[in-house]
């Protein structure tokens, strides 16, 4: 998902449970990207040349009209019965990035602007004057209130407990918030990008090594990439310049490097987001509408939940998670920042939130937290990162074939035509070598309940190529189960 983003309104999403065991919840169409830097309402599905955010309770993904199909490795049909060329499918309407800024006005996150100059006069004056006025009277007040109590503390009849004076400093333990904020802060940096027109957005990242590597979204440093302006700013004050390493979209992951990186960096520990359990606790750290350094908490909400999202624009392309739903706190500006467990291992990337407005980040209703935020679990972040570092591209697991992204159709359906006029199942490819066809309605994935494209999508993009997996698809009311060895892709085009 993504937090910060202009959204459109997207379609309701599939009703089916994304995981086996858990409730489908709405998936997170509607939402927004997390973080200060382009983050917006998730965009509509696929084919909609743009999306308005959804609903509370709408789905973060849905196709805009029967027909609409998607590679799961990438390719997307366009509207109508054929699908439409091109990678990844048109954003399906999703939730939007977290962070606040973003290609374009409404990318993802919060829009970068110059600081307002200060009121010199008017009503910003008086105010000012008023304020003044009200802060000497409490002084005041507070003067001789303390000197009465002081009195009255030292006669006889004094029943208060004076708490002795500590010279020390205070000891917080391991597990509290304080001191896992404490050991966070110094390796989480404030991301602005900016696009060589002027355009641009905050969000966060983090050390991811000692080389200066920053671990981040895509759609942070989105407009960074063709030649734009790019720094990080650390919570010391200390801001470096910086060039994008290389970016997935499908993913929504990016990772940067520091130009001139100090030699003393503390990268983050990394965890499991594998065993990571619904009602674990979590600590989000970011810069929510610009706000450098902030910390919130919350839990784990659910896992494996379904989300596809963009940043809304016409031609902005989709991300596809398998992701970490938290209730912690998340905004515009928080994009790219880590989500983190109570021991302050990083267990996902805050990219997204299900948006209750309609308006986006260059409107009046900018969308904000309502406790439903999204991460990309960090084994997959992790992984991509890598890749990224070794070759500048992403490699994505496919199963070649094109699957519908339209609600409605009990799973992902193999549609019968592939982008571009090409065949549905890639010839030779896994998904035909596997005996599967057009028409074929895929419903489970090593057990997962798969209740439309774009999750089938996102839960193929958490395993590697090479992986084997087993698919329960229907063809003709009756139900098969095969194994499928995922072919690779590289690259987002």
């Amino acid at each position: 998902m993504s937090t910060e983003n202009e959204g459109n309104a997207v379609p309701p999403a599939p009703s089916a449970p994304p995981v086996p065991v858990e409730t489908p919840a709405a998936s997170a169409q509607g939402a927004s990207y997390a973080g200060g830097a382009p983050t917006a309402p998730i965009p509509a599905v696929p084919g909609a040349p743009e999306h308005e955010s959804a609903p509370v309770g709408m789905p973060a993904y849905a196709s805009d009209g029967a027909g609409q199909g998607a590679d799961p490795y990438g390719q997307a049909p366009t509207q109508g019965s054929a699908p439409e060329a091109g990678w990844p499918p048109p954003p399906p309407a999703t939730p939007s990035y977290a962070d606040g800024g973003g290609s374009g006005a409404d990318g993802w996150g919060s829009s970068y602007q110059q600081p307002a100059p200060k009121p010199r006069n008017g009503r910003g004056g008086l105010v000012a004057a008023v304020l003044v006025a009200a802060l000497v009277a409490g002084g005041v007040g507070g003067g001789i209130g303390y000197s009465l109590a002081k009195n009255d503390d030292n006669s006889t009849d004094s029943t208060t407990v004076s708490a002795p004076s500590s010279s020390g400093e205070v000891k917080r333990a391991s597990g509290t918030v304080a001191n896992v904020a404490a050991g966070a802060l110094p390796s989480t940096v404030t991301i602005e990008a900016q696009s060589t027109n002027g355009e641009g957005g905050t969000g966060t990242g983090f050390v991811f090594d000692k080389q200066g590597h920053i671990l981040t979204n895509n759609h942070v440093v989105a407009d960074a990439v063709d030649g734009g302006k790019l720094t990080a700013t650390f919570p010391s004050g200390k801001k470096y310049d910086a060039e994008v390493v290389g970016h997935a979209q499908g993913y929504d992951v990016a990772v940067i490097k520091l130009k001139n990186a100090p030699s003393d960096l503390k990268p983050l520990v990394l965890g499991d987001s594998d065993k990571v359990a619904v009602g674990d606790s979590t600590i989000a750290i970011g810069a929510p509408f610009g706000l450098s350094n902030t910390v919130t908490t919350g839990i784990i909400s659910a896992k494996n939940r379904p989300v596809a999202s963009s940043d809304g624009s016409a031609s902005s392309k989709s991300s596809y998670m398998s992701a970490l739903q938290t209730d912690a706190s998340i905004n515009p500006g928080n994009s790219g920042g880590p989500l983190l467990d109570a021991s302050g291992a990083v267990i996902g990337i805050n990219s997204a939130i299900q948006s209750s407005s309609s308006g986006g980040l260059g409107g009046s209703g900018q969308s904000g937290s309502i406790g439903l935020g999204f991460a990309i679990p960090v084994n997959q972040a992790k992984y991509v990162a890598q890749q990224l570092i070794q070759s500048g591209k992403p490699v994505y697991a496919k199963i070649g074939a094109s699957v519908s992204l339209e609600e409605g159709t009990g799973g992902a359906k193999i549609t019968e035509q592939g982008a571009s006029g090409a065949s549905a199942v890639e010839s030779g490819g896994p998904a035909a070598k596997a005996g599967l066809k057009p028409g074929d309605v895929i419903t489970k994935l090593d057990g997962m309940v798969v209740d439309s494209g774009p999750t089938l999508i996102g839960a193929i993009w958490t395993h590697k190529p090479g992986d084997t997996v087993k698919l329960t698809y229907t063809r003709d009311g009756k139900t098969h189960t095969v194994d499928v060895t995922l072919g690779s892709r590289e690259g987002d085009s």
